[in-house]
């Protein structure tokens, strides 16, 4: 099977990259490399995968490369690319968002199009949610984004939406909810702790600690799109992929502080633009539509972040 997936360099693209080249698919992986964070931590990332001859990487930028030759052929696409994070898509950072993850979305769509790519799988997240009216939020729940990156995130989804509507488009937009494990990118909470507790930093803890997150292990979410890729399902669906562990920050803490056997040294700083209080999600969808249900816990998730941590810091 020839199978596409876009952002290969990132934390979970280049996850899901490594288990269907597992499965024995041949591997197109697209990363135009921007430099949010480390692009060499993003190279590390491609180390097993280029070392796969069916493997390639094609270092093009969804926004004005030439696609459709890109995914001809192609059984699935997965969609991972996008600019991460909430508080950089405030104020002049917000052109970047809107061109990565809403261009990028609509170029590579018209492209699967034209080309007729049997299934596109594209990588939402919880953040089209907001503050919630109720939880777990489903996902006939409103939307009601608090950040510009979660307004970019729901407009690629409508996009998704309208090409399964207008075209029969086999799209499956997949929420993920914070996302963690080894690789994770370095700007994200489980990272800094992690790192502040093995090299004896400050961990820069935002708000007060008790905000609520839904964690889900990268493992589970490349689970999930492999399931969604062969799942009998409609057009434009949407499906919540949460790993059911929802835990304040101070919790995640104590966590990591156990597990690395250290103390994690916390410096407390003022709450921030486009953070939600809580995030928790119903995955009954994803179970009845993919078959899918999170098997990672996440003292075991942790645990192995932790260990893959401390083999890096080994290096």
């Amino acid at each position: 099977m020839y199978t596409v997936v876009t952002g290969v360099a990132g934390f979970i693209g280049s996850h899901l990259a490594e288990a269907v080249l597992r499965r024995g698919d041949r591997v197109l992986g697209i990363d135009c490399f921007t430099d949010y964070y480390d692009v060499e931590i993003k190279r590390a990332n491609l180390a097993t995968l280029l070392e796969s001859p069916s493997f390639e990487l094609a270092a093009v930028d969804l926004r004005n490369a030439s696609l459709e030759p890109l995914v001809e052929g192609a059984e699935v696409v997965f969609h991972q690319a996008g600019q991460p994070g909430i508080r950089t898509s405030f104020a002049a950072g917000f052109a970047d968002y809107c061109s990565h993850n809403i261009l990028g979305t609509q170029r590579l769509l018209e492209a699967v199009r034209t080309v007729q790519t049997p299934r596109f799988i594209f990588a939402s997240s919880s953040s089209i949610y907001g503050n919630a009216l109720s939880y777990p939020t489903r996902e006939v729940d409103l939307p009601r984004p608090f950040s510009p990156y979660g307004v970019t995130k729901l407009a690629a989804e409508h996009l998704c939406n309208l090409y399964a509507a207008n075209w029969g488009l086999s799209t499956v937009s997949l929420r993920y909810f914070t996302v963690y494990g080894p690789r994770q990118r370095p700007d994200m909470a489980m990272h800094r702790i992690i790192e502040a507790a093995l090299l004896g930093r400050r961990f820069q803890l935002f708000g007060d600690g008790t905000q609520v997150r839904d964690f889900t292990y990268v493992d589970d979410v490349v689970g999930a799109n492999v399931a969604a890729a062969g799942a009998d399902v409609a057009p434009g669906t949407v499906v919540n992929i949460a790993g059911g562990s929802s835990v304040s920050m101070l919790e995640v803490i104590e966590l990591v502080a156990e597990l690395a056997g250290r103390a994690v040294r916390v410096e407390r700083g003022g709450s921030q633009a486009g953070d939600v209080t809580r995030t928790g999600a119903s995955s009954d969808l994803a179970r009845e539509m993919l078959g899918w249900e999170p098997r990672v816990t996440l003292r075991s998730g942790l645990g192995a972040q932790v260990t893959s941590a401390y083999e890096m810091a080994g290096k």
